[in-house]
């Protein structure tokens, strides 16, 4: 069965579902400029390669592109510029815990409107290995043949 989008999201990264595994998720504000957000509305957002990183007590997002608002003119910023995430620096210093174990990272998984404001869901995901992903793609290869199997017999 595919996956229930959202109707708030506005970007996924689907990409990370399949490069690692993801430990934690939780939720994150972001500081982004009017442009940004009208951007980021009309969906030309591209979570594809970016990532998440702490220093100074302060978390930011690297490399996610936010395409620049048409009717923006001199309002437009740099399309991929670091944004800071906002969290309670308690939950900065917890996730600066997690990270720092060997082979994890914080990854944005989606992002999304949650009263009007917009809000990413951040993961703290392992690195998968080549025979992890193959792994899950046999899984998920065998779980589709059953339901077709079942399907088909519940058909007559």
């Amino acid at each position: 069965m595919a996956r229930k989008r959202n109707e708030n999201s506005l970007a996924e990264n689907r990409k990370a579902r399949h490069e690692y595994f993801i430990e934690e998720a939780m939720e994150a504000g972001l500081v982004l400029v009017g442009t940004e957000v009208k951007s980021i509305r009309n969906g030309r957002v591209n979570l594809k390669d970016c990532y998440a990183d702490i220093y100074n007590d302060e978390i930011f997002v690297k490399n996610m592109h936010i395409s620049p608002y048409e009717q923006g003119n001199i309002f437009n910023v740099d399309p991929l510029r670091e944004r800071k995430l906002l969290l309670h620096r308690d939950e900065i210093r917890r996730l600066d815990g997690l990270v720092s174990r060997d082979g994890y990272t914080l990854i944005p998984l989606s992002l999304y409107l949650k009263d009007g404001k917009v809000k990413v869901a951040l993961g703290v995901c392992k690195g998968k290995k080549n025979y992890d992903k193959r792994d899950s793609m046999l899984e998920r290869a065998h779980k589709r043949d059953m339901d077709r199997a079942i399907k088909e017999k519940n058909k007559y």
